[in-house]
């Protein structure tokens, strides 16, 4: 039996096999996936949807500090025990040096490793796509980080 994520995977590819090779949603994928018998909808565990839907929110609740910058107020940590992932959430203002920095290395790590996979996707496809011009890929942030940092403080 396929695990859920590789039924979704070959669901995708079928809707793509399907409608042709353009962009589309995941919504219409699912939506075709369900009619047509390859997925089923999940059962919904309500204690799971609210706490998705929490996380959610907590990581989308900003603050403006004294200074005027506009921070995150909740800060995740992921641990692991005995083979289960959890995550701890505490608000900036009131969380353990130990949680923040945990926290930030994570995010950073997260950063990271996007990066990493987003050089091997322009690589790739540069070297698909060998007859048009490579697509540029700098991972040098400081002046993005400048700039944005600038534009937000001219708002």
């Amino acid at each position: 039996m396929a695990t859920y994520n590789a039924q979704l995977q070959r669901t995708w590819h079928e809707y793509e096999r399907t409608h042709g090779a353009v962009p589309a949603t995941t919504r219409d994928a699912v939506q075709w996936g369900v009619r047509n018998g390859l997925i089923e909808l999940p059962e919904a565990d309500p204690f799971a949807k609210l706490a998705e839907d929490m996380a959610k929110a907590l990581r989308e609740e900003y603050a403006t500090d004294a200074k005027g910058r506009r921070y995150r107020v909740n800060h995740a940590v992921r641990i692991n025990k005995a083979g289960v992932q959890y995550t701890f959430w505490a608000m900036l203002k009131d969380a353990p040096r130990e949680h923040m920095q945990k926290a930030f290395i994570q995010r950073r790590e997260q950063i990271v490793g996007d990066c990493v996979q987003l050089a091997t996707d322009v690589e790739v496809y540069n070297e698909m796509k060998c007859e048009e011009p490579p697509i540029p890929m700098l991972f040098d942030f400081r002046d993005d980080v400048a700039e944005r940092r600038g534009l937000d403080d001219a708002a």
